[in-house]
């Protein structure tokens, strides 16, 4: 049961409207958008060099990115956080439960309780060394307008449709791909880029074997009693396959 509607939502089954309306009512959004427009307000107004001031939310756009691959690559894919009692709640609310079901929109967006205060550690020190206060408003309207950016690309990534943009198609493929055959490439969400540099990006997946961990994360059921927090807390096994049909890459 969704937990802002009161709806179910299947992003196997839902169409593009009802992706909107779901993304529109979702209350991570708002607050995002409401954050942006009071940044931005509060940048404009406190400003005395406007060029500086924009050279805040420059610099949050050219690091988003590896930001971005950093987080997902290196926390949310590493299997400490489920060996720690402490951190096991975390791990499974922020990406194990994503994993073991893509289509859940429950738990695609983000918690708020954990996206807020690693926007705010991120964009408002590098905002003000830049350019004091204004900077970090710019910098903080910058950053949860691409978290914005962010949460509708992923979903659309989840979505059982077919994007007519060549870009968003291309994303979705390679996203996709790091669901249902690798979990250990194409780590980027709005850009492949880092994965590049980094060498994570497959372009053709299938030409590779399929990863036995891409649903479980690694968190299998000899790791589950080493570790059984998680699964604990799930009330069940890890599973090696998402429920439902199985979803493939979207072809080109």
């Amino acid at each position: 049961m969704s937990d802002w509607t009161g709806r179910t939502y299947d992003l196997g089954k839902m169409n593009l409207r009802d992706l909107l309306v779901a993304y529109a009512s979702h209350r991570a959004i708002h607050v995002y958008a409401a954050i942006a427009v009071a940044g931005a307000i509060a940048a404009v107004a406190l400003t005395e060099d406007g060029w500086r001031t924009a050279l805040a939310a420059l610099v949050i756009v050219v690091l988003y990115p590896f930001v971005e691959y950093g987080l997902h690559r290196f926390i949310l894919h590493g299997r400490f956080l489920y060996k720690s009692r402490l951190t096991a709640a975390l791990w499974k609310r922020v990406h194990f439960d994503h994993h073991q079901d893509p289509h859940d929109l429950r738990v695609l967006f983000g918690s708020l309780a954990n996206t807020l205060p690693m926007i705010l550690v991120v964009a408002l020190p590098i905002g003000w060394a830049v350019d004091g206060l204004p900077g970090a408003a710019a910098a903080l309207a910058c950053a949860t307008t691409l978290m914005c950016i962010y949460e509708f690309c992923h979903c659309m990534q989840h979505l059982n449709v077919k994007p007519r943009n060549r870009l968003l198609l291309r994303i979705k493929q390679l996203h996709l791909a790091h669901h249902f055959h690798d979990e250990n490439s194409n780590f980027g969400i709005t850009s492949h880029l880092v994965d590049r540099i980094a060498g994570s990006y497959v372009s053709e997946p299938r030409q590779r074997p399929r990863s036995p961990t891409v649903f479980n994360l690694g968190y299998d059921a000899e790791e589950a009693k080493r570790y059984p927090w998680v699964a604990t807390l799930t009330g069940s096994p890890p599973r090696d396959r998402p429920p439902g049909p199985r979803e493939e890459a979207v072809s080109s």
